[in-house]
């Protein structure tokens, strides 16, 4: 297994939330965990970047847990990341947004994530 810098965007500190659970099922499979949360200092003690644009690190892969009314007007912020993969989680998926991240060459899927670390293929 490889690890990875993974930004989660919409990392939420309820635990209830699929976000936090992805949080913690990535930090159990020995992955860096970025959790991108705009009011937060941290999410259980992991330090947060208030957004995309402060993430200085290069980043494999940005999991993606809000909704298209969120991500959209975050789409250059995404292309400036340059992440290595997009993941598209169930609620998330937006043809706008997919559209630009094709157009600058980003790799996206629709996928949930922990879905991919429970079967390895993550």
């Amino acid at each position: 297994m490889s690890t990875q810098t993974v930004a989660i965007l919409g990392a939420s500190p309820k635990p209830e939330r699929y976000s936090h659970k992805a949080l913690k099922a990535l930090m159990e499979h020995g992955h860096d965990v970025i959790p991108v949360h705009p009011a937060r200092a941290d999410i259980d003690g992991i330090p947060t970047a208030r957004s995309l644009d402060e993430i200085t690190r290069p980043v494999d892969t940005l999991t993606v847990y809000v909704s298209p009314t969120h991500s959209l007007p975050l789409a250059e912020a995404i292309i400036r990341l340059r992440p290595g993969r997009v993941i598209l989680n169930p609620g998330t998926e937006s043809p706008e947004l997919e559209a630009r991240l094709s157009e600058a060459g980003i790799v996206w899927q629709h996928a949930c994530t922990l879905v991919l670390l429970s079967t390895g293929q993550f």
